[in-house]
Formats: structure tokens, C-alpha cells, sequence
């Protein structure tokens, strides 16, 4: 059956899009893959309901969204792709091939906005105290691994930035990281003591013994052969020190944890390197518990005071 004319417009503009993001956004090819999956399940959702991409109004979009539900798609998985048509239509704009965004006015699905899972405080600790264990055996791996998880905790990177880490990308004296994250956007991560000690222990102790390959490309951590380590290795490192993380729930756990710990959001968002501050939004709830906590211990108005033998909040 011959491809419509609507059909090859709709797959020319996806080119396009797809084109923008590899070349001006710098995404890398797994996020491209992502966005042109997302893209083409939306196009051929229009394709039956016999809609161009740019004749698209919130209705269509909205009956995309009605319809991965009713297959059984997760509300998270379903902002994502919301997500992507965001930025898509944003493209289109800019580029004068429609009026208007049918996604501006929509809200997210709810899930969006629930907080990701991380693990308790004393789960990582647990963790990082059976790593700090292991690596009193001074043995190259142990030392990596006890630093990869330190880094991860510490910085919330990405498993994807810590496996693109290079040597030359630390500054250990100002207890920072340079990091590449998405879009290949640069940003500095502070890590803690702790995080830094491990680190220097294993380029003193560790990496030496592993750099048996010219082929590491000055990566930092390697493995037993010398090569830069997979995205697939830190995973399973990470959950065979405990069964319920993934570097993913790590990279939360930071986040959750410094907001527990009195940070603001937007110092999280800096640190996670997210674009936008409606990602670290999730979060909120937790900002808001410890801002109730500080209003409460310091507005005048806020604190408790006894009276006639009772103690009563002045605030509401």
C-alpha cells in the first residue's frame, strides 16, 4: 500500500525534529531512539484518526493520552511521551509550521508528579559501610567499586555521566566533578569527604592496577581488562549491593536527601543538572515539609507558646 502524502509529511517533519536533536541539541543516540519511538507511535495514533502532525489540536493529544491508557501504559511512562511532544510541537512553532501548541495548556499526568522512589538514609549508609568493608582489602576492584557508589550517592550523577567520567574531569582539591549530562551540557557537582577520600584511595591504590589498555580513553573508572565499564556493569553493581537500588534510585535518593536535609530546590536542580526546574518539582512536598518546620521554629507567629498551663500554636 503506497504511503499518503500526509504520511510523508509527517515522517519529513519527524526527520526534521530528529535531525534538530542530534545536531543542535547534541542528544545522544539512545535519547534520539527514545524521542523517534514516542514520535512515531503519536503519528500513527493521528494516521488513524486521520490527523496531520501539524493540523493537530489538544483533542487529538489529549485522545493520545486516553488511548495509551486504555492499553495499560503507566501514567509515568505517558508524561514522558508528553514530555517529548512538548518539545516537539516547541520545535514546530519555531520553525513556523503550525500557529499554535496543542500541548501548552495540558497538565501532566499525575504520576508525573509523584516523588520516584529512593531508598531510606540507613539503606545507603548499609551500602556504603559493607563497600567501605570491602575496600580495606586494598584490591583495585574493591576500591572502584566502593568509589563508584560513593560518586553516585554524593553527586547524583547519571549512570551515563559517571560512565562518560574521565580523570581529567575531577578537581578532588575543590571537592568538585565535572559532568557531561544530557544534551552533552556541562556542569560542576560538589562532592562530600567522604566521596573524595574514596576516590583519591582508588587513583592512588586502584586505577593504576586497571589501566592495562591505551583503549580506557583516560576514563576513570575501568575494568579488570582496562576498559572503560558499561552502563549494564554499574547497574548490576549497584544491585548486587542491594537488591531493591538501580543507580536510577540512587541518583534520587541524593536528591531526596538534601532536600530532607533543609536544600532548596533549585540547588538540587543545579546539582542534578536538570533543565527544568518543573523536573525537580517532585520534590516539592519535601521542600515544603522542612520550610513548615523552619517557619514554624522561627516566625514569631509560628512558634508554640504555653498558655494558662497549654501549649497552643499561634499559627495556623
Amino acid at each position: 500500500m503506497p504511503e499518503s502524502a500526509e504520511s510523508k509529511t509527517n515522517l519529513s517533519l519527524l526527520r526534521g525534529y530528529l535531525a534538530y536533536l542530534r545536531i543542535e541539541k547534541g542528544l545522544r543516540p539512545l535519547s534520539c531512539e527514545a524521542y523517534e519511538r514516542d514520535l512515531l507511535q503519536f503519528a500513527e495514533y493521528l494516521e488513524k484518526e486521520q490527523t496531520a502532525l501539524i493540523a493537530c489540536r489538544r483533542e487529538q493529544v489529549s485522545g493520545f493520552l486516553a488511548h495509551l491508557s486504555s492499553h495499560g501504559v503507566e501514567s509515568r511512562s505517558a508524561a514522558r511521551k508528553l514530555s517529548c511532544l512538548r518539545g516537539f510541537f516547541k520545535w514546530l512553532l519555531l520553525e513556523k509550521k503550525i500557529d499554535r501548541d496543542p500541548t501548552v495548556t495540558m497538565e501532566s499526568p499525575a504520576a508525573w508528579k509523584v516523588l520516584p522512589k529512593s531508598l531510606a538514609v540507613s539503606e545507603v549508609k548499609d551500602m556504603l559501610d559493607r563497600a567501605n568493608l570491602n575496600a580495606e582489602h586494598a584490591d583495585a576492584v574493591s576500591l572502584r567499586d566502593r568509589a563508584i557508589l560513593e560518586i553516585l550517592y554524593a553527586g547524583g550523577l547519571r549512570v551515563s555521566e559517571l560512565t562518560d567520567l574521565n580523570v581529567a574531569d575531577l578537581s578532588l582539591a575543590a571537592g568538585r566533578a565535572l559532568v557531561r549530562g544530557k544534551g552533552d551540557k556541562e556542569r560542576i557537582v560538589p562532592l562530600g569527604r567522604i566521596a573524595i577520600e574514596a576516590i583519591e584511595t582508588y587513583l592512588q591504590h586502584g586505577r593504576p592496577a586497571l589501566a592495562r589498555s591505551r583503549r580506557d580513553r583516560g576514563r576513570l573508572f575501568l575494568s579488570v581488562r582496562g576498559l572503560p565499564l558499561t552502563r549494564q556493569w554499574i547497574w548490576q553493581l549497584v544491585r548486587s549491593s542491594n537488591a531493591t537500588a538501580s543507580p536510577h534510585k540512587l541518583r534520587h535518593s541524593c536528591a531526596t536527601h538534601m532536600v530532607e536535609g533543609g536544600a532548596d530546590l533549585r540547588t538540587v536542580q543545579t546539582i542534578l543538572g536538570h533543565a527544568d526546574i518543573a523536573t525537580t518539582q517532585v520534590y516539592t512536598h519535601l521542600a515544603l515539609g522542612r520550610l513548615k518546620e523552619v517557619h514554624r521554629s522561627h516566625h514569631p507567629r509560628g512558634r508554640a507558646t504555653r498558655t494558662k498551663g497549654q501549649t497552643e500554636e499561634t499559627a495556623s
